[in-house]
């Protein structure tokens, strides 16, 4: 049952594109659909569905999607075709450790040439962060508090350090970890970037990695304990 299911999500997800897209609009569109967490990890992507709802051939759907898999986005299985990648729930943790130390790296280079306009990128992202948390958004804290980590590390101007942060950090946005997390689970993330933000306007680089790997011990604790049966990992080997 749950295939059928899972594949109408994406199909309705994309109805109504415009019809002759081109590679990179289908590779846009279906790169957002499995970000945002509307196509869970395991689901299958059908080729001749994605194609007839852009209106195209496979050809370019498939490209996408080989471009996807590259980004560890999507899984190809011979004679089992394409479906949104799963990972182990151990290999989900070994992600956040790779951000966890991209982050830190990150952050220690940004406090150094933080500028005023930095600090007010990062209070407008905390704000809106604070928001999505007040509503109890499980979307909208990811979107928030992605852009609010971002704000912290873009003045690095490490521009390979900042992609390869980015592509581990999508790697872990299908299967939306914040809105398996009860509302005080995700406040008491959340009090973490209040501290994070006045340690990276003070330019208190050692408080800023303190708060920053406190919060990332309490991410690794509360990845440990999300359901391991809800069909959103990959059974390990």
């Amino acid at each position: 049952m749950a295939g059928p299911r899972r594949r109408s999500v994406l199909i309705s997800r994309l109805a109504g594109k415009p019809l002759g897209s081109s590679q990179s609009v289908i590779l846009d569109e279906l790169r957002a659909c499995i970000l945002h967490g509307e196509v869970p990890p395991g689901s299958p992507i059908p080729v001749d569905g994605v194609a007839a709802a852009f209106g195209v051939s496979r050809i370019p759907v498939r490209e996408a999607l080989m471009t996807l898999i590259g980004e560890g986005l999507v899984d190809h299985r011979p004679h089992l075709g394409y479906r949104v990648a799963q990972m182990t729930a151990q290999e989900f943790g070994e992600i956040y450790l790779v951000r966890e130390a991209l982050e830190t790296a990150a952050m220690r280079v940004a406090v150094a040439f933080a500028r005023a306009e930095d600090d007010e990128l990062a209070r407008a992202a905390h704000a809106a962060l604070e928001d999505a948390v007040a509503k109890g958004d499980p979307r909208a804290h990811h979107r928030e508090s992605r852009r609010f980590h971002l704000a912290l590390i873009r003045p690095c101007r490490m521009r390979r350090l900042l992609h390869m942060l980015g592509t581990a950090w999508n790697m872990t946005e299908p299967l939306q970890p914040m809105s398996h997390l009860d509302g005080a689970d995700r406040q008491l993330l959340h009090r973490d970037h209040a501290g994070m933000l006045e340690a990276f306007v003070a330019r208190d680089a050692d408080g800023l990695i303190r708060v920053c790997t406190e919060h990332h011990r309490r991410l690794q604790t509360f990845i440990a304990l999300l359901p391991q049966h809800t069909g959103l990992f990959a059974e390990p080997d």
